[in-house]
């Protein structure tokens, strides 16, 4: 696990090549690995609740969001992580400093926050009333107020419907779009900023996220982590609630770390949290590219749709230099039409690509690879997790370091002392089953392009029979449910159709559709239909015998199902566990 040649000291030529990025110190820790890992989950921390070059402001985008006026979700959502001492600022100069419209008295008001959800307001916050998709959050400023709010930012709609709510009144064409840099202005977040990765893609983002993350600890450096699966800073980890929290969150969590000393931000960044401006406020140092594939068409007309929302990030106001993986020909769209520096990836042979990943051993147990650049420098290394794939994903990561200026031998020189990267990715491809019995899995994926790959890594090892369970997303993305199943179909030997989150949906007419779509597959595997999930499970693992493996995909490390909008606690992870033991298998 060493780097094979020391790095030049000039940079190798690259697509769309820049000036070269001095390496970063990257002192190694002398703390044992254990305390240097993240601590144990805890659903929330008692501090989360506490309060504590501008970019061009876009138009909004609607559809849907995660702010009031739309369906309200409730239980097991975790509050939002914010700073513990904020220096409140001064709504007056806000407006100066800005250039904005206001309505009413803005003297000695002070600002110490700001959200869009009522329901998150406390003492001293600035409201910010967004346009939903059944109603506008104006109509909840009296709620706002009542609940501490001092101040409204909002449009020229929301405006006029909040015209008596008692607040002083901040006027902007888009609320959503100017959140990120008030934000950034309210909780200081450029003042001695971390360094800030950001990670796009369709599948991948979370374990590419996780893996760089882990990196950057066994190299001693405090870091921060912001996925679909947790919350990280410097060692603490905290439920996540998006994938992308809104800008306003999202700066609160930023202040957070900074309190924690963290000096390096890794940040999964979707489709929709470009579209809907949870990143702005924000330059990444390095963005990543990993895939695009069928997914979210929900939100996106199509394809092309989705592929710009992508692309966004590929924008010098957005990130400074980008990593691509030409793994997909979406990566090759982003390279043509990136406008920032970018070098590029491939795992699959892609020979046009700067940077080669090649798996050079993979068992139950890790994936072993090498990463290899054009010019001759290389890291042999390993992850803890199963999957082809996988090693696409930590090459990528690797690959981000890299172009922020760490010098491949000082990465290289961390994963040889430590035999590979260290970390836990929760509900990637997870086994949580024991040495005796079948071989259970639980994923997060829920894309056909997930499914093949994960069904691959799980059929690679299982020298008996692969059974599958998964169910789909009410009110998400319908149009690939199909793809969803045939992929299954065609892919394991029986397979056990279930629910997954049903939200506002039917859930026996979801699992009408995706039992279509299996039988349809010729010579297709023995199919059942069970109903509800935790009933799934334990058939699965009454037909399993020793040297099968189950594959359970869809809710990964979720703790939740969501049934008409109310949350109840559900962990794939812990039935899977009660099964086997109901059946007396070992874990």
């Amino acid at each position: 696990m060493t780097a094979s040649s020391r790095w030049p000291a000039s940079r190798p030529p690259r697509i769309h090549s820049s000036p070269s990025l001095s390496p970063l110190a990257c002192p190694n820790s002398n703390e044992p690995l254990s305390r240097r890992l993240p601590r144990s989950l805890h659903s929330w921390d008692k501090r989360s609740s506490t309060i504590g070059s501008r970019r061009p402001l876009g138009k909004q985008r609607t559809g849907r969001s995660n702010g009031e006026g739309n369906r309200r979700v409730t239980g097991n959502i975790p509050p939002v992580i914010r700073p513990d001492h904020v220096s409140p600022r001064s709504l007056d100069l806000l407006v100066s400093e800005f250039g904005l419209r206001s309505i009413g008295n803005l003297r000695g008001v002070e600002i110490s926050g700001l959200t869009v959800m009522t329901r998150e307001v406390t003492a001293g916050d600035m409201f910010v009333a967004v346009r939903g998709a059944n109603r506008h959050g104006a109509e909840f400023a009296r709620d706002a107020r009542a609940n501490g709010a001092v101040a409204l930012l909002t449009d020229d709609d929301g405006a006029v419907i909040a015209a008596e709510c008692g607040l002083p009144i901040v006027v902007v064409e888009s609320p959503r779009a100017s959140l990120g840099d008030i934000a950034r202005w309210i909780y200081r977040t450029d003042d001695d900023a971390p360094q800030y990765f950001g990670i796009t893609g369709t599948n991948g983002k979370t374990s590419t996220a996780y893996l760089l993350e882990g990196v950057l600890r066994q190299m001693g450096i405090t870091t921060g982590l912001s996925t679909t699966a947790e919350r990280h800073i410097a060692g603490e980890n905290f439920v996540s609630r998006l994938t992308t929290p809104e800008a306003s969150e999202l700066h609160a969590l930023i202040a957070r770390m900074k309190e924690a000393a963290v000096r390096a931000v890794v940040i999964e960044v979707s489709a929709q949290a470009l579209t809907h401006n949870r990143v702005s406020g924000i330059r990444f140092d390095v963005a990543g590219f990993t895939n695009l594939s069928h997914d979210h068409l929900d939100d996106y007309s199509d394809m092309e749709d989705y592929f710009r929302a992508k692309r966004a990030l590929f924008h010098p106001d957005v990130a400074r230099r980008g990593v691509v993986s030409l793994d997909t020909t979406w990566g090759h769209r982003i390279v043509e039409e990136s406008h920032i520096p970018v070098t590029t990836i491939s795992s699959t042979g892609d020979l046009s690509a700067y940077w080669q990943v090649e798996v050079t051993e993979d068992n139950p147990a890790f994936t072993a690879f090498t990463l290899m650049s054009a010019d001759g420098v290389s890291i042999s290394t390993r992850e803890p997790v199963i999957g082809r794939h996988m090693a696409a994903n930590a090459g990528l990561a690797l690959v981000m370091l890299i172009e922020a200026g760490y010098d491949p031998d000082v990465i290289a020189a961390a994963l040889e002392r430590d035999n590979g990267i260290q970390t836990y990715l929760p509900g990637r491809t997870e086994k949580v089953s024991g040495d005796r019995g079948p071989n259970v899995y639980v994923d997060f994926g829920h894309s056909p392009d997930a499914f093949d790959h994960t069904l691959a890594a799980v059929r690679r090892f299982t020298t008996g029979r692969t059974i599958m369970v998964f169910g789909a997303d009410g009110d998400r993305d319908a149009s690939k449910r199909f793809d969803m199943a045939r992929v299954a179909a065609e892919g394991c030997d029986i397979l056990i159709i279930t629910d997954h989150h049903p939200r506002f949906e039917d859930p026996a007419s979801i699992r009408t559709q995706l039992l279509d779509a299996a039988r349809s597959v010729a010579n297709g595997p023995e199919i059942f239909e069970e109903s509800p999930p935790e009933n799934a499970i334990r058939l699965a693992v009454s037909l399993a015998r020793e040297g099968d493996s189950i594959l359970w995909a869809g809710p990964g490390h979720q703790d939740y199902r969501d049934i008409r909008g109310e949350r109840t606690r559900y962990s794939a992870r812990e039935l899977a566990r009660s099964a086997l033991a109901e059946a007396g298998w070992s874990l």
